[in-house]
């Protein structure tokens, strides 16, 4: 086989001689058209090849984490440990599409007491820049404008003050902020040549060139490696995300389409060549269909071809065969044996065929040329790996059947063809990186994970102008949102003539069925992130932990809980109205969450996969996210307080009742203690209808007294040995417990504490895990050691442990003999597990519980959320006690084939 590589004109293959320099007649063909920047390309490059500029101050891409855009496949990416107070933007200017990142930081919102010290300290946590709270430190946004408008790009760099070095976040230009006239802006991309001049006349920055094939490779390492759903397959319709090893990444085969195609071996970090590329890609789509449909734009033309029957133009297989397969050789009738060639046969004129035909017997054509092609050259290379990028995708599902059929096809299964969710963002991800001083180590050193777009939820239609950054703006985005039938539309702002502001409003026309309109020609989305921190150290094996239980990739599963969570939010609204003293600016607020939150149902109930691989968690965690958006910090305040009060008041009685039983008994009975509180869950229908029915105290002894054994999953009796032993041997304590505590009230004071309290009175330190924020009533780790330092009040063992622990800061009580207790005494302390959601994934987790997880040789994960919807088939590396009562029916008939009101004890020895 010839290579395309050296014998195609190097004009075609998208090449120029290596001393050609542009001119704004002789434009280089940008990254959609395969420019490599000269023959040099075709040799291995080593080393990190990407220029480290000093002109801006340094990025700290450390722990970077994909978060979610209203687009599809554009996420906006977290950068959680960026400090310093600057902003950083970067283009691929293309033929046909400017591609821009920038990023915005978000003020640290850590609290750094003398609790906080002490934990540190004793952790052995340094006081640097490390992060242990879920900050919101910054993230990257990924927006795309037409070349052809440039003007319209420069407006909102103008808008967002993104080349001034300033918070990207303040929603006006003040003209009269003195110019910086040293910023540089990172291009590449044909047009970072054509347009320096204009970016210096309009903003008074200079354009520092970057090479657009470095920037290219660089980017798609980057996502491939950070990203944990970045990549994923496409067969007949059906999206898969693909979990790809770090260590077998290299060398794969990166097809970058745009207005041409080039063909990138990549074996490392900044080593590639350029092996192929062909001049047949998406500007010949483009063209050809411009010129056959009198279509006005790209994406217009993508749209024909969702509505065309290809047969009435190609000639099949079945044509030639009189309506059969040529099993023979594989062939079905369905495939296509002659790009239009029923053409030939019939006495037509281009008027008499339908464009949507036409459209989609050209997009297939090119497609199914561009999947040979590439898995020809993975071939020649022995690449089992091709990964599609390229603003010619566009996450169109057609698109990518072809390429995925062609590559299955010709590869008789062995090759797959993957695809990038930033799939036009690879050129301008990787300028962007080059401001980034220290290479990639720190960036890629944890597997990341998606999270959800936030603000006016992504429902079709072009956004132009800056994005909605004030509240007011999403709030008023949310009121103008029209339901008919079961179908959300929304007005869309767009920009008068000549203007960045939001002016008025139309219906967008295109529906977003099999294409969505996040294919448009600008799309921006401004989104409240959540870091990814740590891995959490004891999970067996991180590579094939998955936190999600229930499998909602079946359709019904999934009806199923998006009905549960439809239902619960008038309730929800109600708790965060009142939580803010139900005035008329909270209802309003409420009411624009409850819009918010039901379209981004409705999203997902019509594409589950649309912000990435979807889990029960994802749906729980998105809840409290879009709360957060509307400003609903914390819901249940006033809820949690009143049940934290009623259930201290009466902790001294049981701890009495406790203290008065043997070990066995009393081992027993603190385990039926927290089954019991874990009843009080006010994300349950069921047991919110409980409380109506008497007091905390009430329905606590009334749960306890219900708790007959055998429980439905009991493995009680081997924790008891573990603990206590058998016969006269007696096992050694734990040397420290995590607890992973869920609900504020009754559960953690009635039923966590007093069983931390047995740990700590065994010589076992324990380490209380909550969240970082607000979830439904879960406490988190704010409240949680004043909840402690008034157990301790009637509690010596609970006192000493704390102190010992930094909870308590200054002794609240001298000993009988007049001294404070030291620390002899083995330490109760309080870690925040980076999250706000009632479910965790231990794959993020905040550096604090990293550091307490080090040490720890036991797990105890109580509730629903942390021990039933997450983490029931998680396996560890030390031992590990799963505590909760099911309080959802469906729940309890998937998991544990019971009832409402079962209850889990599941204990499994270290791994």
């Amino acid at each position: 086989m010839a290579s395309p590589g050296k014998n195609l004109h190097p004009e075609l293959c998208g090449l120029k001689g290596s001393n050609q320099e542009p001119d704004d007649k002789n434009q280089l063909v940008d990254k959609e058209a395969g420019l490599s920047g000269g023959e040099r390309d075709m040799a291995p490059v080593t080393g990190n090849s990407i220029h480290r500029s000093g002109s801006r101050p340094q990025l700290d891409l450390s722990k970077a984490e994909i978060q979610g855009n209203f687009e599809e496949r554009d996420p906006t990416i977290l950068l959680p440990n960026q400090s310093d107070d600057i902003s950083h933007l970067a283009l691929d200017i293309g033929g046909s599409l400017i591609k821009l990142v920038y990023f915005s930081r978000h003020e640290d919102q850590s609290v750094d007491d003398k609790r906080k010290r002490s934990i540190k300290q004793r952790l052995g946590l340094s006081n640097g820049n490390r992060r242990s709270y879920p900050v919101l430190g910054g993230r990257l946004h990924f927006v795309k404008f037409e070349t052809s408008k440039i003007n319209e790009c420069l407006d909102f760099i103008h808008s967002k003050q993104l080349h001034r070095g300033a918070c990207n976040d303040l929603p006006h230009w003040h003209s009269d902020d003195p110019a910086n006239e040293n910023a540089i802006i990172k291009a590449t991309g044909g047009g970072a040549y054509k347009f320096a001049d204009l970016f210096k006349e309009r903003l008074g920055v200079s354009i520092e060139k970057e090479d657009e094939m470095d920037c290219l490779v660089a980017g798609a390492n980057f996502l491939l490696k950070a990203i944990r759903h970045e990549a994923f397959t496409h067969m007949e319709g059906k999206k898969e995300f693909v979990q790809l090893d770090h260590n077998e990444l290299f060398p794969y085969l990166l097809v970058n389409i745009g207005s041409g195609v080039s063909m990138i071996k990549v074996d490392g970090d900044g080593k590639f060549q350029r092996v192929s590329g062909t001049n047949v890609g998406g500007g010949t789509y483009w063209g050809l269909g411009r010129l056959l449909t009198k279509c006005n734009s790209f994406d217009e033309l993508l749209e024909l071809s969702q509505k065309g029957d290809n047969s009435t133009i190609d000639m099949l297989v079945g044509d030639i065969y009189g309506g059969m397969d040529y099993s023979k050789i594989g062939l079905s009738a369905s495939t296509i044996a002659s790009s239009f060639g029923k053409t030939i046969s019939v006495n037509k004129e281009l008027e008499d065929y339908r464009p949507e035909d036409i459209s989609l017997s050209l997009l297939r054509m090119i497609s199914y040329n561009i999947g040979q092609i590439s898995y020809l050259n993975a071939l020649r290379f022995g690449l089992k790996r091709i990964f599609f990028g390229g603003f010619f995708i566009r996450g169109h599902a057609y698109t990518m059947d072809t390429i995925s059929f062609a590559v299955h096809f010709w590869s008789k299964g062995e090759a797959q063809a993957m695809f990038l969710r930033h799939e036009g963002f690879l050129g301008a991800l990787g300028a962007f990186m080059s401001y980034e001083k220290h290479g990639l180590d720190d960036l890629l050193a944890h597997q990341l994970v998606e999270r959800f777009p936030m603000g006016a939820p992504y429902t079709g239609g072009k956004v132009h102008g800056p994005p909605l950054g004030d509240l007011n703006e999403k709030i008023s985005w949310m009121e103008k949102f029209l339901q008919k039938r079961t179908e959300i539309t929304a007005p869309v702002p767009t920009a008068p003539p000549g203007t960045t502001g939001l002016g008025g409003f139309e219906v967008p026309l295109s529906k977003g069925e099999t294409l969505r309109s996040d294919a448009s020609a600008l799309n921006v989305g401004v989104l409240h992130l959540v870091p990814t921190l740590e891995v959490f150290p004891l999970l067996a094996d991180p590579k094939t932990y998955e936190p999600n239980t229930i499998d909602l990739s079946d359709h019904s599963e999934l009806e199923y809980w998006f009905t549960v969570l439809s239902e619960h939010v008038p309730d929800l609204v109600d708790k965060a109205v009142a939580s803010e003293g139900g005035t008329d600016d909270a209802k309003r607020r409420g009411d624009a969450f409850a819009r918010a939150f039901s379209a981004h149902l409705r999203r997902l109930m019509e594409e589950p996969t649309a912000y990435g691989k979807l889990g029960l968690a994802n749906l729980l965690e998105l809840r409290e996210e879009c709360l957060r958006e509307f400003q609903f910090f914390d819901a249940y305040r006033s809820i949690k307080q009143r049940e934290n009060e009623a259930s201290l008041a009466v902790l001294p009685d049981l701890l009495l009742e406790l203290d008065s039983m043997n070990e066995e008994a009393r081992l027993l009975t603190l385990i039926e203690g927290v089954l019991a509180a874990n009843i009080f869950d006010w994300g349950s229908r069921a047991c919110v209808d409980l409380y109506h029915k008497g007091t905390i105290i009430e329905i606590y002894r009334m749960s306890r007294n219900k708790m007959q054994r055998p429980w439905r999953v009991d493995d009680f009796d081997a924790f008891r040995e573990r603990m206590l032993g058998s016969g006269d041997e007696r096992p050694l304590p734990h040397k420290r417990a995590l607890l992973f505590v869920d609900n504020s009230g009754a559960d953690v004071v009635l039923g966590m504490l007093p069983l931390a309290r047995e740990l700590l009175r065994r010589g076992t330190e324990v380490v209380l895990v909550a969240n970082s924020l607000p979830a439904l009533n879960d406490v988190t780790a704010m409240e949680l050691p004043d909840i402690v330092a008034e157990a301790a009040k009637h509690c010596d063992i609970l006192r000493r442990a704390a102190e010992a622990g930094g909870l308590i800061v200054d002794a609240m009580i001298d000993s009988a003999d007049g001294s404070k207790e030291g620390s002899s005494f083995v330490p109760l302390m309080v870690v925040e597990n980076g999250c706000g959601s009632p479910c965790i994934d231990l794959r993020q987790v905040s550096s604090e519980l990293a550091a307490a997880a080090k040490d720890a040789d036991l797990v105890i994960l109580e509730g629903m959320g942390r021990a039933l919807h997450t983490n029931f088939n998680a396996q560890f590396k030390c031992d590990a006690l799963k505590l909760a009562m099911v309080k959802n029916q469906r729940l309890a008939e998937k998991l544990i084939k019971g009832n409402i009101y079962d209850c889990v004890c599941r204990y499994e020895p270290s791994h």
